[in-house]
C-alpha cells in the first residue's frame, strides 16, 4: 500500500509539476515578450525624421543598457526599400551609435511589410565556444515625411530569461520534491497507524492458539471490530463442533460399553448360548454405530457448506427406490415442486427415505408426501393409511432402537431417531400426528428453507 501510494504520489506530482513548467515557462516567455514589444513601441512612438532624412529619437531609451556594449539589450533602425537596393541602417540614440550593438549588426530579411510585432529566436551572434541566443522583436513603420519603409528591431539576449527559467524550476523541484517526500511520509504514517489493529488481532490469534486467551478483545476500531466479531463467533462454533464431537464419542462409547460388557461376561462364564449372545449384542453395537456415524456425516456436511437442494428431486429419487421395494405401494407426490432446503442431499435423500418407507412398510399400501413452503422453512408431510399409533406413544418412537412393530419385519429401530437427530443438526424438527385423509400415521418434517 505504501509503495503504490508513493508511485501515485510520484506519478501525479511529475504530471502536474510539468503542467505547471509549461504555464510559467510560458508565462515569464509572455512577460518577456511583452516587454520586448512595450520597448519596440516605445521607440515608434518617440521616432521622428530629421532634416537630413533619417530617423531621430524625441526621447532617450529609458533602459540603460542600450548604451552599454555587448550589455544583451540591443535596437536597431533599417531602412527597408521597396525595389530592396542597398540599405540604410540607422543605429543611434540622439544621432549617437548605439554602444550596446558596438560593431555588430542585427540582420534584418527582406519580407512583406510587418504590420504588427514579429517575435522570434535568433542565434545570429553565436560564435564557435560561444551561443548567445536571441529573442527578437520587429515592426515595419512608415515615418510621416518619409517615402522609405524603416524596420524597427529591439533585441534581447536568451539568458535573463533562461535564468529566470531555471530559478523557477529550481524552486519547483525543490518545493514538489519536499511535498512528494511529505505525501509519501503522511501515506506511511497513515498505512501503518490504520494497518496497526491487525498487528494486534494477529498476536491475540497468536495468544489463542498458546491457549493464554479464549476470545479476540473487543476494543478494536470501527472497521476491524466486523473482522474479530467473525473471528470470535467461528472459535465459539468450532468449541461447539468439538464439544458436540467429544459428546458423541462419550455417548457411543457408553452405548458399546454395556454390549462388549455382556459379551466379555459370557465369554468368561462360558456361557451355552455365548454364539445367541453374540449376534444379539453384536446387532445392538451395529444399531448405535450406524446412528452416531449418521449424526457424523450430518454434522461435517452442515459444517462444510450451505447446501441448497430441490425437495422434489428428492423425493422422485426416494419414490423410485421404495417401489422397488415395496411394489404393492402407490406413492404420491404433490405441492412445490421448486421449494428447497438448506441441507445437504444425501442427508435430505436419507431422512426422506426412512419417513417414507416407514409408511410404505408399515401403512395399508397409500403413502401421501405433501410438500408445503412456509416463510423460512419448508414442510415435508408423509401420510400413510395404516393403522396409526397412539398419541401416548408416539414419543417412543424417537427413543434409539425402540420399535413398536412386533410383526418381525426387518428394521433397526433407528430411522425416526436418525431423522430427529439430522434434521436438528440443520435446524429443523421433526414430529408424529394422525393423518385426517389417509387415517393413518402423520410425519411432518420441518426444514429451514434455501
Amino acid at each position: 500500500m505504501i509503495g503504490v501510494a508513493a508511485l501515485w504520489i510520484i506519478a501525479l506530482l511529475l504530471i502536474g509539476g510539468f503542467g505547471l513548467d509549461r504555464v510559467l515557462s510560458r508565462s515569464v516567455t509572455d512577460s518577456f515578450d511583452g516587454q520586448l514589444v512595450y520597448m519596440l513601441n516605445s521607440m515608434v512612438d518617440a521616432a521622428e525624421i530629421g532634416p537630413d532624412g533619417e530617423v531621430h529619437f524625441s526621447r532617450e531609451p529609458a533602459d540603460q543598457r542600450f548604451i552599454q556594449p555587448y550589455s544583451g539589450l540591443y535596437f536597431q533602425v533599417s531602412d527597408v526599400p521597396a525595389n530592396h537596393c542597398q540599405r540604410q541602417i540607422y543605429n543611434s540614440s540622439l544621432c549617437d551609435p548605439s554602444r550596446s550593438l558596438w560593431d555588430r549588426r542585427l540582420r534584418v530579411s527582406d519580407t512583406e511589410p510587418i504590420i504588427k510585432p514579429n517575435l522570434y529566436d535568433s542565434d545570429e551572434f553565436s560564435v564557435p565556444g560561444h551561443k548567445e541566443t536571441l529573442r527578437i522583436a520587429e515592426r515595419d513603420v512608415i515615418l510621416p515625411g518619409s517615402p522609405v519603409r524603416w524596420r524597427f528591431q529591439v533585441a534581447e539576449s536568451h539568458a535573463g530569461i533562461d535564468t529566470q527559467i531555471h530559478k523557477l524550476r529550481l524552486i519547483l523541484f525543490w518545493s514538489f520534491t519536499a511535498l512528494g517526500v511529505g505525501l509519501i511520509i503522511l501515506a506511511a504514517l497513515q498505512t501503518v497507524y490504520g494497518l496497526w489493529p491487525l498487528r494486534r488481532v494477529r498476536r491475540e490469534v497468536a495468544d489463542i492458539r498458546s491457549g493464554d486467551r479464549t476470545r479476540i478483545g473487543r476494543d478494536f476500531p470501527a472497521e476491524i471490530r466486523p473482522l474479530t466479531e467473525e473471528i470470535n463467533q467461528l472459535l465459539a462454533h468450532s468449541e461447539e463442533q468439538a464439544e458436540e464431537a467429544r459428546r458423541h464419542a462419550g455417548n457411543l462409547a457408553h452405548a458399546l460399553k454395556t454390549p462388549l460388557t455382556v459379551i466379555t461376561n459370557a465369554a468368561t462364564a462360558h456361557a451355552p448360548d455365548l454364539v445367541d449372545t453374540v449376534c444379539r449384542e453384536a446387532l445392538v453395537m451395529r444399531r448405535q454405530v450406524d446412528h452416531h456415524l449418521a449424526r457424523a456425516r450430518a454434522i461435517g456436511r452442515r459444517a462444510a457448506s450451505q447446501a441448497r437442494t430441490r425437495v422434489w428431486e428428492s423425493l422422485e429419487a426416494v419414490q423410485r427406490a421404495v417401489d422397488r421395494l415395496y411394489e404393492n405401494v402407490t406413492i404420491d407426490i404433490a405441492g412445490d415442486q421448486q421449494a428447497q432446503v438448506r441441507v445437504e442431499r444425501q442427508d435430505l435423500d436419507e431422512m426422506l427415505g426412512n419417513l417414507v418407507e416407514n409408511a410404505a412398510k408399515y401403512g395399508g399400501g397409500r403413502v401421501f408426501v405433501t410438500v408445503e413452503p412456509q416463510e423460512e422453512m419448508v414442510d415435508i408431510v408423509v401420510e400413510d393409511d395404516g393403522p396409526g399409533i397412539p398419541e401416548e406413544r408416539r414419543g417412543e418412537l424417537f427413543a434409539r432402537g425402540a420399535r413398536l412393530d412386533t410383526t418381525g419385519k426387518p428394521g433397526t429401530g433407528l430411522g425416526l431417531a436418525i431423522v430427529r437427530d439430522v434434521a436438528e443438526i440443520y435446524g429443523g424438527r421433526v414430529s408424529l400426528g394422525e393423518s385426517e385423509d389417509l387415517g393413518g400415521l402423520l410425519a411432518r418434517l420441518t426444514l429451514p428453507a434455501g
